[in-house]
């Protein structure tokens, strides 16, 4: 076992136990913004009574699905890809191609991390978002409302996670460049829904 290998199994198995997480968060985010949308169509189209709310809880549920899923796409292949080049070049060749191109993508996570930070304590998250109210208390007697940072957090999440998973990919290549073959457990696909 190489040196890679011992450092990348806790990884993967990290990434596993974190997206698998994300995942079941994500399906919650997404029937809550089904749930506000819902309510936003019958108060103003039935009742011809908009509510202020549910638009920006359904953005502020789709930020952080976006978020929470979006690293399980990026690992399992899942984003769109023109890999046309690849498929054509050797295969060392095109792993290098890969390996060149993740290193990119882990310096582009590495920026928007540091942007979603700047954005949960820079100034912009110091404001509160227009209609969203959480109680302060379990007595539900004082009402407060919702940080933008709240939102923002979504960022840093989604793109910690992507560095994480970016890191194992490169491991995952690195791996195959050295040896042909992936030693590695194999990544489950999303869309089975296997965990």
């Amino acid at each position: 076992m190489t040196l890679l290998t011992i450092l990348a199994r806790p990884l993967v198995r990290l990434n596993d136990i974190l997206l698998a997480i994300g995942r079941w968060a994500g399906v919650f985010a997404v029937a809550a913004m089904v749930i506000a949308i819902l309510i936003q169509i019958w108060f103003r189209y039935v009742l011809n009574n908009a509510l202020p709310w549910p638009d920006e809880a359904a953005r502020f549920c789709m930020l952080w699905m976006a978020g929470l899923m979006a690293p399980s796409a990026f690992r399992s292949g899942g984003f769109v890809a023109i890999d046309m080049l690849a498929v054509m070049l050797p295969k060392l060749v095109a792993r290098g191609l890969t390996l060149v191109l993740l290193v990119l993508s882990l310096l582009v996570s590495i920026a928007a991390l540091k942007l979603g930070w700047a954005g949960i304590t820079g100034f912009g998250g110091k404001f509160a978002t227009a209609s969203l109210w959480v109680p302060d208390n379990l007595a539900f007697d004082a009402w407060t409302r919702v940080p933008r940072s709240w939102m923002m957090a979504s960022l840093v999440v989604g793109f910690a996670l992507l560095v994480l998973v970016n890191i194992e990919l490169i491991l995952r290549n690195l791996l195959a460049l050295r040896t042909g073959e992936d030693p590695l457990p194999p990544v489950l696909a999303v869309a089975g829904g296997a965990e």
